[in-house]
């Protein structure tokens, strides 16, 4: 066979791959079935096997086979810069400035207050004075029944969501998850060879009856909800929708991943779904979006029979977390500062809330959220808005990253803490109206 045979074999898969045909992480028919499929021999589809290959199209691994290559788009989600004159409002952070005095004053008096078991090894992922602590975080938002024993101390809440997908699940498995969800869960399934089912949402997040449905047809190892402030929503469940998902799981064989990192925003407390089905879901929630996600600061808490293996799993990659953030978020949750702080990160998202709905009627969600899921008009992609919109030095995030199969919802999310000075933010959210409605054809180059 010529070579030009099997660069037109290689043309083939690659728009098999664009097409959606050939998802990230799909296995490709080996060799012969491929070859089989397209008259021609297996030497010409290794050939273009290997070109695709080169291209960081696909990847081949001895005994296993030849796979697409996984997605992530994380890091174009999310845009940290020096630069000061961008406005930067893709990044889901508390306001950061309000937290400072605090921060440091409470490291301060914990460096004067070192001891040689904070500078050490320590067994049980961690001290128990510092599980303790985040027992009483997450149980101040809704958690129930955590203890020192089933509380694990994490890298925050994304080395969580990594440990509970590694831990719990195999590749080729199915993750359900909600249709529009956050891109970490997405670039750790990527990353690991899982493959992502999207379950349907309405206005309180994940469908009871479609999770259901899915559960029967799909057969998921693993849900993952983020039941508070969904990201990138904005939507929260109601304690009787939060029921209605326990029911799901428990008619199931799936563990139940319950990312509550941003219950802290909710003006009432609403118990956690984990209370409801304690031996089938893992609780998760952090300090990153209240205080600092510099201090990398998780609590997960987990069924009984499941504390050993995740202990393990945290021992082989990173041993534990640092004993010193540890010490400093206990003493802050302690003293009652934490909550303090998380708090003021409340009222502010509340006052900036408001200052995103008077420029923008189409916001729905929450009133506490620290972002907005802004839909948008007709002449508008999101891909298309985030591109024009960093023309003018205003970073957002394209509705495209957080959807599973990589549709334009036609939303983007627009982080509403990401800058200390509401001058800016309202710059930018100006900015942002101006261009909406503007003329698309206007700003782009074709």
């Amino acid at each position: 066979m010529s070579e030009s045979k099997f660069e037109k074999i290689a043309l083939i898969i690659e728009k098999r791959i664009i097409s959606g045909e050939y998802p990230p992480n799909f296995k490709l028919p080996t060799h012969k079935s491929l070859a089989a499929e397209i008259d021609t021999t297996p030497a010409t589809v290794a050939k273009a096997y290997k070109l695709l290959i080169d291209k960081k199209k696909i990847e081949s691994f001895v005994g296993r086979g030849s796979f697409v290559c996984g997605q992530s788009s994380l890091e174009k989600v999310i845009h940290p810069t020096d630069n000061d004159s961008e406005i930067n409002l893709s990044i889901l952070q508390p306001d950061l400035l309000e937290n400072v005095t605090e921060l440091s004053s409470a490291y301060s008096r914990c460096a004067q207050a070192f001891t040689p078991d904070l500078i050490g090894y320590a067994e049980h992922s961690g001290h128990e004075k510092h599980r303790l602590a985040g027992v009483a975080w997450a149980k101040s938002y809704g958690l129930e029944y955590g203890s020192s024993e089933n509380t694990l101390l994490v890298d925050g809440a994304q080395n969580a969501l990594a440990l509970a997908i590694i831990a719990l699940t195999k590749p080729g498995d199915t993750i359900a998850v909600e249709s529009l969800t956050y891109p970490g869960i997405l670039a750790i399934a990527s990353l690991y060879r899982r493959n992502v089912c999207p379950v349907a949402m309405d206005n309180e997040g994940m469908i009871p009856d479609v999770l259901e449905k899915v559960t029967r047809e799909s057969n998921p190892a693993l849900v993952i909800v983020v039941p508070s402030h969904q990201n990138p929503t904005g939507v929260t469940m109601s304690e009787e929708r939060r029921k209605a998902i326990a029911k799901v799981i428990l008619k199931s064989d799936c563990w139940l991943v319950e990312d509550d990192i941003y219950g802290f925003l909710n003006s009432d407390v609403i118990p956690a779904i984990c209370n409801r089905i304690p031996d089938q879901g893992i609780h998760i929630t952090s300090l990153s979006k209240a205080i600092s996600p510099a201090m990398r600061c998780g609590f997960m808490k987990m069924p009984e029979a499941l504390v050993s293996q995740l202990a393990s799993h945290i021992r082989t990659n990173i041993w534990l977390s640092s004993p010193l953030n540890y010490a400093v978020a206990s003493y802050l949750i302690e003293n009652g500062c934490a909550y303090d702080m998380a708090e003021r990160q409340r009222k502010l998202a509340v006052r900036r809330q408001a200052i995103a709905r008077d420029l923008f009627s189409c916001i729905s969600g929450s009133l506490a959220g620290f972002h907005i899921w802004l839909p948008l008009p007709e002449k508008w992609t999101g891909d298309h808005l985030t591109m024009e919109a960093k023309n003018r030095n205003v970073l957002i995030s394209s509705g495209s990253y957080f959807s599973c199969d990589g549709h334009d919802p036609k939303n983007v999310r627009i982080s509403l803490m990401s800058v200390s000075n509401e001058q800016q933010l309202e710059k930018g959210l100006s900015t942002l109206s101006d261009l909406m409605h503007s003329e698309a054809r206007t700003f782009l180059p074709f």
